[in-house]
């Protein structure tokens, strides 16, 4: 790739949770109350790649242990390339447990001819401009991707429902703040905005007892 390295920040290590865990409970007392109590956040770095995207929407709208039920299976089969997946038919990724329309996305997905390496060098904005081009992906999915397969520092992923909850109970807002809402409420979370995504995850698994995001 020539040498280009990406201009935004990486989340690479613990020591760069931790130092944004720092900043926001400086900048923000609510964060600083909602760590009281939790371990030490998680890194959350996932491979980057075809298989990783294909995972993502396999998770869309189901449980943790549902998306990895499914995906045991596809791996299994070795659908987790873009060769693979072009070459089976929608029954074939059906009776693997994809429902009709994750079968048109995975397809899609394949089709698409997506430069994994580009993205990784990408400015945020574009790589979730690229990825929601694909049908079946949309921002949540692209948003994903970005803060745990790219590593940035400085995105949020604000339809979340869990981020939303968590944003209800850290905040004690009276309701759920809507996507639009909760996207310019985490402007104030710059340039940390990852690592507030992960405080509001481990918060809400810690006290509502749900599954959070792998």
């Amino acid at each position: 790739m020539g040498g280009r390295a990406v201009k935004e920040r990486l989340i690479e290590g613990d020591a760069c949770v931790a130092e944004g865990v720092a900043w926001l409970c400086q900048a923000e007392p609510c964060f600083a109350k909602a760590m009281d109590g939790l371990p030490p956040l998680p890194l959350r770095r996932n491979p980057d790649g075809f298989a990783e995207l294909f995972f993502t929407i396999v998770s869309q709208q189901v449980s943790v242990a549902s998306a990895e039920a499914v995906w045991r299976r596809l791996q299994a089969a070795g659908m987790t390339t873009p060769q693979a997946v072009a070459a089976a038919s929608a029954d074939d990724l059906r009776a693997l447990g994809l429902t009709r329309q994750k079968a048109q996305y995975a397809h899609a997905l394949a089709a698409y001819g997506i430069d994994y390496d580009a993205l990784r060098v990408m400015p945020a904005p574009k790589v979730i401009k690229t990825l929601t081009a694909v049908p079946g992906i949309g921002p949540w999915t692209a948003e994903i991707y970005v803060m745990f397969s790219l590593g940035r520092a400085d995105v949020f992923a604000p339809g979340d429902l869990a981020l939303q909850e968590a944003t209800k109970l850290i905040f004690d807002l009276p309701e759920r703040p809507r996507e639009k809402d909760l996207r310019a409420m985490a402007q104030a979370w710059s340039p940390w905005r990852s690592v507030a995504a992960r405080i509001m995850w481990a918060y809400y698994q810690h006290h509502k007892q749900r599954e959070g995001i792998r």
